[in-house]
């Protein structure tokens, strides 16, 4: 009985499996390799549900001119796929493509990849590229990365793409990547991009592109998480004869259009990028251009919006930074922001900014006449500086501000940019350099609370800090690896190196703990602790000896929290500053600067852009300490701020007992 209950199971399997599963039909094959066909069905070299890769591969390494890949009822399950030069391959309507789940381990591993081919065409109306986000996101599963794209394009030439849509990947719907000669004439329309982890789209380089009737939605997971992104390397990379045409970019986590273009130099060839009857809706920024400053970092040419709209984007609907009026021209024709920023009141709908390491004006910008509908009453525009004497400058255009059913055409002016954007004017502070100095503690056994730093002492991203220790001492800190915004994160290091310039010891510091950092010190002298938390955020808690922020290079960076820090001023000064910037765009801190006796010096509130608390002494320092105060604003959200020491050797200490100074 039991032998009859197994025939009968073998025979109904035997029956199921051709439902399921699609056998070689190696006849049409043979005719595909003969050259007797040109058209090929992907089924041809079979169908696998549980995992397709090899027959795909397959048929698109036939040769065969044209490739239809059918909709089989169930997915083609594939692991990465390589295309092939002179092929056009269809997807019929129905047809999904989807990643192997629980592969791609690979950082790099893309969907479908084409590198050194050229005249592919890739048409699927109605089908789908899909890929496993959420899993690729998990760090029990994956290791972190932003690579795991839809499709890739590296040294391609002649690529349309058509119709599809690509989703849910771990990276990018389209990723044009260098290498070779870029990529020269793509054209891509009647996509969606949609629910991607990075980018909708990103551009490395490409030249002679269109792309048009496309949509770019949902992009959510890792930064910059944009509509898409134009974000070349190096300066050999290209954005030439580039196109937009008829595009969305919707309910994006960063931002719509984003040009980011610091890699792009003077040598650079000149950008030509035109975005024509676009749209930009619900997405953090519309439009965001960030190129170099420096004469030798600025990179020509144009980017043009026409006939554009901007609508309900969370900040400011259009932001540039650092673009000096001598690099490429910035243009809006006939352009539309509707509703931005709604619930960010001292938001304006248009924000210039300088970076702290920025050395010229910005402008360069024609807003020709741009409709503005927004019922808030705020400046149509502002400029938040975080280089003191970088100023806003050839900005022109007439701003046609519709608010409450009213309309007023307000030219941009020179004199209203100076309103708008008071000019910033630079005492001659300069800044102190740290190389040569033999440095000792001020006290030279300060009490064990006097060189611990408070927990809100938060330093962003890398930061370096420096502390004094004699030779044979036996050294302690603890520090704290903290979390800003979601993503998650396992340790990290924190490097000593020692007065001689070697690495002596390194401590990793687990995420969201304390951890330890301990060395012999093997000389005496400052000892430099260079930690690297990524986006996120040390604190030093604790040290048996003294430690101290330095500015040297650049202003330390930190993260809400504020607190009191001290600097000291040696004998013979009579005039230093502190340069206090906050993040521009709604984001500000509340400082004070106060003398050795606590007498208030100089206290800004809701400080975006630069200022300098400046302070001038009657008479020559006796060699002192003042402490700086910074707490949380009144109006703007408290969050990344940063501190920059002039005209004194840039160090900051938590107590006056903790400071170093020259011996």
């Amino acid at each position: 009985m039991m032998q009859k209950v197994f025939v009968i199971v073998t025979a109904a399997l035997v029956m199921a499996a051709p439902l399921f599963a699609q056998q070689v039909n190696q006849e049409m094959i043979d005719q595909v390799a003969a050259g007797e066909i040109a058209e090929a069905r992907a089924s041809w070299w079979g169908f696998n549900p549980e995992d397709s890769t090899e027959a795909l591969q397959a048929a698109i390494n036939s040769g065969a001119a044209k490739l239809i890949v059918e909709d089989m009822g169930s997915p083609w399950i594939v692991t990465p796929i390589k295309l092939a030069s002179d092929q056009e391959i269809i997807f019929e309507e129905g047809c999904e493509i989807l990643a192997k789940r629980g592969e791609f381990k690979g950082r790099n591993d893309t969907l479908f990849t084409a590198s050194g081919v050229e005249n592919v065409t890739l048409r699927g109306y109605g089908a789908t590229w899909r890929m496993w986000r959420e899993d690729y996101d998990n760090p029990e599963l994956y290791e972190k990365a932003e690579w795991r794209h839809c499709l890739t394009l590296r040294n391609t030439d002649n690529i349309n793409v058509y119709g599809l849509t690509l989703t849910e990947s771990g990276g990018d719907g389209i990723y044009f990547g260098a290498g070779g000669d870029g990529n020269i004439n793509i054209h891509i329309k009647d996509l969606v991009c949609d629910r991607n982890y990075r980018q909708g789209i990103s551009v490395i380089t490409g030249e002679n592109v269109l792309i048009e009737d496309t949509i770019m939605s949902n992009t959510g997971g890792t930064p910059p998480a944009a509509g898409i992104d134009f974000e070349p390397n190096w300066p050999s990379e290209r954005l030439v004869n580039f196109v937009m045409r008829n595009c969305l970019t919707e309910n994006n986590e960063g931002d719509g259009y984003e040009f980011y273009l610091p890699n792009m130099h003077a040598e650079t060839p000149d950008v030509s990028v035109r975005i024509e009857n676009c749209r930009s809706v619900n997405d953090r920024t519309a439009v965001r251009v960030i190129t170099g400053n420096a004469p030798e970092l600025t990179v020509g040419g144009f980017i043009e919006f026409a006939d554009c709209e901007f609508v309900n984007s969370d900040g400011p609907a259009i932001s540039v930074g650092d673009k000096p009026v001598e690099g490429l021209r910035l243009t809006f024709d006939n352009c539309v922001v509707e509703s931005p920023a709604s619930e960010r009141v001292e938001t304006s709908p248009i924000a210039f900014a300088t970076r702290q390491r920025a050395v010229r004006d910005v402008g360069g910008v024609d807003f020709g006449e741009l409709v503005l509908r927004d019922d808030i009453e705020r400046q149509p525009l502002s400029f938040a500086s975080m280089a003191l004497g970088t100023n806003l400058t050839d900005v022109t255009g007439t701003i046609v501000l519709v608010r409450n059913g009213e309309r007023m055409e307000i030219e941009l002016t020179e004199e209203l940019l100076a309103e708008w954007a008071p000019r910033s004017e630079v005492p001659a502070i300069p800044l102190v350099s740290l190389e040569g100095c033999d440095f000792v503690p001020v006290v030279a056994d300060p009490p064990a609370d006097a060189v611990n730093a408070p927990a809100t002492i938060r330093l962003r991203k890398a930061s370096t800090v420096l502390l004094y220790a004699e030779e044979g001492d036996e050294v302690s800190v603890t520090a704290y690896f903290g979390q800003v915004g979601t993503s998650p994160a396992t340790e990290a290091p924190i490097v000593v190196v020692s007065p001689a310039g070697e690495e002596i010891a390194t401590a990793r510091i687990p995420f969201e703990e304390e951890g330890e950092v301990t060395f012999t010190a093997p000389e005496t002298g400052l000892y430099q602790l260079q930690a690297k938390p990524g986006s996120k955020y040390i604190s030093y808690r604790a040290s048996s000896h003294p430690i101290n922020l330095t500015t040297e290079g650049a202003p330390v960076g930190l993260i809400a929290g504020g607190g009191t820090l001290y600097v000291w001023v040696p004998e013979g000064v009579q005039e230093f500053g502190i340069v206090a910037t906050g993040e521009g765009a709604g984001e500000g801190i509340k400082v004070a600067l106060y003398d050795p006796e606590g007498e208030l010096v100089q206290e800004e509130d809701d400080v975006a852009a630069a200022v300098l608390l400046h302070a001038r002494l009657d008479a020559p320092s006796q060699g002192e300490a003042w402490r700086i105060d910074v707490s949380r604003a009144s109006e703007l959200y408290f969050e990344d701020h940063s501190l920059l020491v002039r005209g004194v050797p840039p160090l900051l200490a938590p107590s006056p007992e903790a400071l170093l100074r020259v011996r």
